[in-house]
């Protein structure tokens, strides 16, 4: 009788044994699992996380550091045309000196019958522009191109011309009402041995009739490159 008992009692501990042995390993099992995956939701999350940051990094350049580009990779923002009508050179100069201050494009406003030295004498009362001076419907000058190609790309305008009877040169008139200027910032400024700008741009500014015109610049017949460029400087463009 002892010896069933005491083979029952045996077989009661073992079953109990094997039991917990292997309620043991299904926990421990799950932990593994658990440990496994973790690392794997992590590295997911990281990789979800780079993408969102490389996003962001992509619209802050984007949206402060580099313009919007054209197909050809050229900006479409702040661009700027330095035009120009000069007689003698002079305001041809300074237009090349605000050209490379800027890095603008340059875009010359040449008359179809252009003006000879003898034209430009103005102490002649039968030169052209004594002519033109004294009849303001001979003042309508054609020109051989009024509208610079992808005018709409241009934010910035500076229009550059000599002082004639102090106003500008009746060529620029012809630019001026050829082209719309919504949108864009225009600067004009003027060479003259004596006569200072004017009114000249305000001139130009009622017959655009659009643009935000700034206050020009009046420079001496020879102007310096470092004077030019000193102006451009502060014009915080």
């Amino acid at each position: 009788m002892k010896k069933l008992l005491t083979k029952t009692m045996a077989l009661v501990l073992s079953s109990v044994l094997v039991l917990s042995l292997a309620a043991c390993g299904g926990t421990s099992g799950a932990g593994e699992n658990s440990d496994t995956n973790q690392p794997q939701n992590n590295a997911a999350d990281a990789s979800s996380q780079t993408q969102q940051n490389a996003g962001g990094e992509n619209e802050t350049g984007a949206g402060s550091t580099t313009p919007a580009e054209t197909p050809d990779g050229q900006p479409t923002e702040g661009k700027t045309l330095v035009v120009y009508y000069s007689a003698t050179n002079n305001t041809e100069a300074v237009a090349g000196y605000i050209a490379e201050a800027t890095g603008g494009d340059l875009f010359e406003l040449l008359p179809v019958e252009p003006y000879t030295s003898d034209d430009l004498d103005w102490t002649d009362r039968d030169s052209r522009v004594s002519k033109e001076h004294d009849d303001e419907s001979l003042r309508a000058v054609e020109l051989e191109n009024a509208v610079p190609d992808n005018w709409e790309e241009y934010d910035t305008v500076f229009i550059g011309y000599p002082i004639w009877w102090g106003i500008a040169a009746w060529p620029v008139g012809g630019f001026i009402s050829a082209n719309d200027f919504t949108g864009k910032t225009v600067i004009p400024f003027c060479t003259s041995s004596s006569s200072g700008l004017g009114q000249s741009g305000e001139l130009l500014a009622d017959a655009a009739g659009t643009g935000n015109w700034l206050e020009g610049q009046r420079f001496r017949s020879r102007a310096s490159e470092e004077d030019v460029k000193e102006w451009v400087t502060s014009l915080e463009l």
